[in-house]
């Protein structure tokens, strides 16, 4: 590796790969990724857990940079699975030459910016350190696991395992064991299906009840493959003109502009049909109760009709927040799963877990289960955990985690104030899991990139936004999701609520991918307003 870089990337997910192929193959610049795991992936390297399978369709799910890649690649599924996902990444990175430049199996440990340098010094797990004068982190979302720190846990004689980082040797060591499934989130809501056919029984222990709708997963046609290849363009430009990324528009309707009837039978055929767009029928539901309300209660009564024993069904049904207010899961068979003789629910929300016991765990009412395995499906530190755990360190040697300390504060969530250089893919304060990530992810690389080209043909030396920027950032955040009712789910990971002690702030962007990209094109066009530059 060359000692010093003009770019380094962190991460080589989705995001790490087009920035590295935007850099090194456009601009020309001397690029390196950094990446932990044994291969390309991100976060698609780490979940392997039972049913891990993307909630975007297919053909929006991936890369629109290239016509090559579109025509050359086709997935099999609506809704991909993960070694699927898997083989396409690897596709990517082997059509585009892009492992020659990757180091893995290397943990960054740190960042520091040196500003006499004006470089970022960045060291490894294994005591190296690479220079760069960009540096680009990349590390996704939802890639800092999140495992509650139990009384008891290490008593546990059994064994555990978050899904998150679940182990590679697959689904066998769950073979006629006692399984317990803590987390009903959408990683939940994907495993228990799956691991209920291969557990002896399954035990999940539910505080936070969850809306899910079906996907209908099914193989594509060859008519819709073709279809996709020949319209490609008017996809893309359906995901880049509207509100959350997908291949789908909302619908321009009230839920009140039709009868009782009819919006039912809009629900009825959009529950047929499966996936996120059913949230797309109608445009006020996440902005107005009333009209959210007719939603939730349409999934809350299907719930009740799948699910056959009556106390079970009302558990799962007894849900607290709006429909769609936290992350919309689809399922493949979750709720019919409660079906299964094997499978039982427990509430923890109205009798909590008081402590892992060495045999398995136990309740406040001193209920105590008997476990072999425990799979923990709590979710991710998302969005600011993956960033603080590189522990960065920006001019004067202040941190990242201080500077954050009442929760992220960012421009645009691509970069933050005293931290000249430093870029951060789909960052707090965008729009990012708010949005099919992979156009979430081109829009940010590509504004990188051509940030970069300007800075290099202006002699300009550092970029960093100014604070007042920042300042007035965070408030348009803010009112954006202030206009949704994102934040009436307080329990929500949009918040940082499922981490202890985390700052309750409302992380990504709500005001759409599409005016959030226009924002964006016009500080651009606007020499970069809100950045201070330095020559």
């Amino acid at each position: 590796m060359p000692k010093t870089l003009d770019a380094l990337i962190i991460g080589a997910g989705f995001s790490g790969l087009y920035q590295l192929h935007a850099l090194r193959d456009r601009l020309g610049l001397k690029v390196e990724v950094l990446e932990a795991a044994e291969g390309v992936g991100g976060t698609w390297y780490w979940n392997r857990y039972p049913g891990a399978r993307c909630d975007s369709e297919s053909h929006s799910y991936c890369y629109a940079f290239s016509a090559e890649l579109i025509r050359e690649w086709e997935f099999s599924e609506r809704y991909p699975e993960q070694p699927e996902i898997m083989r396409y990444l690897n596709h990517v990175a082997d059509r585009f030459d892009l492992k020659r430049d990757i180091r893995f199996n290397t943990r960054v440990t740190g960042a520091r910016y040196d500003a006499e340098e004006n470089l970022w010094h960045v060291t490894t797990e294994a005591g190296e350190t690479v220079s760069a004068t960009w540096l680009i982190t990349a590390v996704g979302c939802l890639s800092t696991t999140n495992t509650p720190d139990m009384p008891g846990l290490a008593s546990f004689k059994g064994r555990t395992v978050h899904t998150g980082e679940w182990p590679h040797e697959g689904l066998e060591f769950l073979r006629g064991q006692r399984v317990g499934q803590i987390g009903t989130g959408s990683t939940g809501i994907q495993a228990a299906p799956v691991i209920a056919e291969h557990a002896a029984h399954l035990t999940v222990f539910q505080r936070t009840p969850n809306y899910s709708v079906p996907a209908r997963n099914a193989p594509l046609s060859e008519e819709f493959r073709r279809h996709v290849r020949e319209n490609f363009d008017e996809i893309r430009e359906v995901m880049h003109s509207n509100t959350n990324g997908h291949a789908f528009r909302i619908t321009e309707r009230s839920v009140f502009d039709v009868s009782e009837a009819e919006r039912e039978a809009i629900y009825e055929a959009a529950w047929e049909k499966g996936g996120l767009q059913f949230r797309a029928n109608f445009s006020d539901i996440l902005t107005d109760l009333k009209a959210n309300q007719t939603a939730a209660e349409f999934v809350k009564r299907k719930i009740r009709e799948i699910v056959k024993d009556p106390a079970t069904a009302a558990l799962l049904s007894d849900i607290d927040h709006p429909y769609a207010a936290k992350r919309p899961p689809i399922d493949s068979f979750y709720f019919e799963t409660f079906n299964r003789p094997n499978v039982s629910l427990v509430d923890v929300r109205s009798n909590p877990i008081e402590s892992i016991t060495p045999d398995g765990l136990r309740l406040r009412d001193g209920t105590e289960h008997k476990l072999d395995i425990i799979v923990f499906a709590t979710g991710f530190d998302a969005m600011t955990g993956p960033l603080l755990r590189l522990n960065i360190e920006g001019r004067d040697g202040i941190a990242l985690r201080d500077a954050w300390a009442a929760g992220p504060r960012s421009y645009l969530g691509l970069q933050v104030a005293g931290f000249p250089n430093l870029f951060t893919v789909t960052g707090p304060g965008s729009p990012s899991v708010l949005c099919n990530m992979p156009v979430a992810i081109e829009q940010h690389v590509e504004w990188i990139t051509d940030c970069i080209a300007h800075l290099r043909a202006n002699g300009i030396a550092r970029i960093e936004p100014a604070p007042e920027a920042v300042e007035d950032w965070v408030g348009q955040v803010n009112a954006a999701a202030d206009e949704t009712l994102l934040p009436q789910a307080s329990s929500s990971w949009y918040l940082g609520a499922n981490v202890p002690g985390k700052p309750r702030v409302f992380m990504p962007y709500a005001g759409g991918m599409a005016r959030y990209r226009g924002i964006c094109e016009d500080v651009a066009a606007r020499g970069y307003a809100g950045f201070a530059l330095s020559p």
